[in-house]
């Protein structure tokens, strides 16, 4: 009878293991989207961009790879809410280019550290004022540039020993309210997954990949 017990008790406290699981792994798969019009948006100073053509960023990238070897990138995806279907926060340059928040890293800065400077850096007065309240979540997609060329892919070819960039992307979930402060040659604009959607041509191979990049996750639709 008491082995009966035991097992019966054994049994009780591992299915309950499992719920606790299988909660805490639903709740990290759930983003909490807040309307667009709960944050604000303000600009400043123009920020310098270097206006290269491929051969002078190769050159570049050649220099900081000869002083601090592998280049990485940190960049952020924050979601938004608007008209019931989530909106990715894009950086508009010259109405042509978009980007998503982040750049990179300094030699010896964690991912984390260097994501909330550059979030600074692009959507706060400047990068030594953090925008306060980002949580940085997982990291959900990585390329690889694994020479001195313009095509970056979402694996490392395994003949390649020495790439020479890499950029992450992060899920950074928003509070319900924020202040954007961005540059004035930039814009900050909400674009829906659905317009994301293997648009290569419009967005670039990395942006374009995000709904699928997304597609594990589930959101609530918060309302104010």
């Amino acid at each position: 009878m008491g082995e009966e017990a035991r097992a019966l008790d054994m049994a009780t406290s591992e299915e309950n293991t499992t719920t606790t699981r299988n909660h805490t792994v639903h709740d990290l798969m759930m983003v909490d989207l807040y309307p667009l019009s709960s944050y604000y948006f303000g600009s400043r100073d123009a920020l310098r961009v270097k206006d290269e053509i491929i051969s002078d960023r190769v050159i570049r990238l050649k220099s900081n790879y000869a002083a601090h070897g592998l280049r990485t990138c940190v960049e952020a995806v924050l979601l938004v809410e608007l008209f019931k279907h989530p909106h990715v926060l894009l950086l508009q340059y010259r109405n042509s280019i978009f980007k998503l928040p982040g750049g990179r890293l300094r030699p010896g800065e964690s991912d984390i550290q260097g994501l909330k400077r550059k979030l600074g850096s692009k959507l706060s007065i400047n990068e030594n004022v953090l925008v306060p309240g980002l949580g940085v979540g997982e990291c959900i997609g990585m390329w690889w540039r694994p020479n001195f060329e313009t095509l970056m892919y979402p694996f490392l070819p395994p003949n390649v020993k020495h790439p020479k960039e890499c950029s992450k992307l992060f899920l950074v979930r928003l509070p319900v309210h924020q202040q954007f402060v961005v540059p004035k040659n930039f814009k900050l604009l909400a674009v829906p997954l659905c317009q994301l959607h293997e648009n290569e041509k419009t967005y670039g191979p990395i942006i374009s990949q995000i709904p699928k990049l997304l597609s594990k996750f589930s959101y609530n639709m918060m309302e104010i």
